[in-house]
């Protein structure tokens, strides 16, 4: 069976586009897979503490010296990252702010970025550990900054994924959205275009 997680990263609980957007996603993904089973991981509403000692030391703590509150952090932390291997297909919801994705987004990313256990060194560099993934990313953006030396949300978000092992990245692009009705409507039109063709 497959198994969809979506990703919802943005730091409004209403009217979020990158959030309508990938449930539109997720819907047509689901219907292209009957019996899927679709998991949902709203960012805002469980949000994940920003790196601090306390998760750092719960992350680095041998397990036989954590105490039960770096146990519980390291249980957090390990309950995801099952999550993220579990799916078969990733849905992330992914506005940019400011230039870069979400607080939410980014604490996500550092709860799974581990050391053994989604990526290793080696002797040729970092190996990925999360690897068979098909993504999906959904932004929304403002303005129109895709192919512009504006648009480091793009970048940073392939070098994460691929640096944990996950290569298999489409992007749907929602430009334009604060640049008049007009815009918005031919940014929508143009991410609903990309979901309906998305395999």
């Amino acid at each position: 069976m497959t198994t969809i997680l979506q990703l919802n990263s943005a730091a409004r609980s209403q009217g979020a586009n990158s959030t309508l957007l990938a449930n539109e996603l997720t819907a047509k993904l689901q219907s292209a897979n009957p019996g899927a089973k679709v998991v949902v991981r709203d960012l805002l509403a469980d949000p994940l503490p920003h790196l601090d000692d306390a998760v750092l030391g719960a992350f680095f703590t041998p397990a036989e010296q954590r105490t039960p509150e770096q146990a519980a952090i390291h249980a957090r932390s390990q309950a995801l990252i099952d999550e993220l291997q579990a799916a078969d297909i990733v849905v992330i919801g992914a506005p940019m702010y400011n230039f870069g994705v979400s607080t939410q987004l980014k604490a996500y990313f550092d709860w799974i970025s581990r050391a053994g256990i989604t990526f290793r060194y080696t002797a040729n560099g970092p190996e990925g550990l999360v690897k068979g993934k098909k993504v999906f990313v959904v932004t929304a953006r403002g303005g129109k900054y895709h192919g512009t030396p504006s648009d480091t949300h793009t970048p940073f978000l392939k070098i994460f994924l691929g640096f944990i092992g996950i290569t298999d990245v489409s992007f749907i692009h929602a430009e334009g959205l604060n640049m008049g009705p007009d815009a918005a409507s031919a940014a929508l039109a143009g991410a609903r275009e990309a979901i309906a063709a998305a395999a």
